[in-house]
């Protein structure tokens, strides 16, 4: 039997997401400082979910998040669904680390990777296993990151601005970056602009 409060839920659910109130899981961490728009986290071990899309950056988006999503809601050896859980995240596929000069999200060979956190309570042995083979499984260690938070649109520009951002507060705190800079997004694209919740994530010692 259908339940019949199905489209005023979904019709509400929408709503949340478009003024930017968010019901999506994200992962714990510890704030260790604040400075303005710019944290330092520490982040436990995280599983995600990961693909790498051979693409430009806009199609790279649509193509990655429809193999994620996919992965999530079934499309899995256990046929299992799990909860969405935010931030998404996105870089450059071989970006190399600059230790001086600002990085700039730019595509390597074309190539992008996106990643799904995946929900608490899930290990390596009890995570379903991807039918598709372009989806993979990977364990992060704990880290130390250093984020600045900006809303707005998720353009490359915008992620391009806020990297160099960050990074120049980085080097100006006379710390040591250990990875790229990677955009992380905690809205779906319908999410109006000036509520959207996005973030530049870059590890450091």
């Amino acid at each position: 039997m259908k339940n019949p409060f199905a489209p005023l839920i979904s019709v509400i659910l929408t709503g949340c997401t478009v003024m930017g109130i968010r019901s999506s899981a994200e992962p714990e961490y510890q704030l260790l400082s604040e400075s303005g728009e710019i944290q330092i986290r520490q982040y436990p071990p995280l599983l995600i979910a990961e693909t790498v899309i051979d693409a430009d950056y806009a199609q790279a988006g649509n193509i990655g998040f429809n193999r994620l999503v996919g992965y999530i809601f079934g499309g899995n050896q256990q046929k299992q669904q799990m909860a969405m859980t935010t931030p998404v995240f996105r870089e450059s596929a071989g970006e190399q680390i600059a230790m001086t000069t600002p990085v700039s999200q730019q595509a390597v060979d074309n190539k992008w990777t996106m990643a799904f956190v995946m929900p608490s309570g899930y290990s390596l042995d009890t995570l379903p296993t991807p039918i598709d083979s372009q989806v993979t499984i990977k364990a992060l260690p704990a880290k130390k990151v250093a984020v600045l938070r900006y809303s707005g649109s998720l353009t490359l520009e915008k992620i391009n601005e806020n990297s160099r951002q960050l990074q120049a507060w980085i080097e100006q705190q006379h710390l040591t970056p250990l990875s790229a800079p990677r955009s992380a997004a905690y809205d779906p694209p319908w999410t109006l602009p000036a509520l959207r919740r996005n973030e530049i994530h870059i590890d450091i010692e």
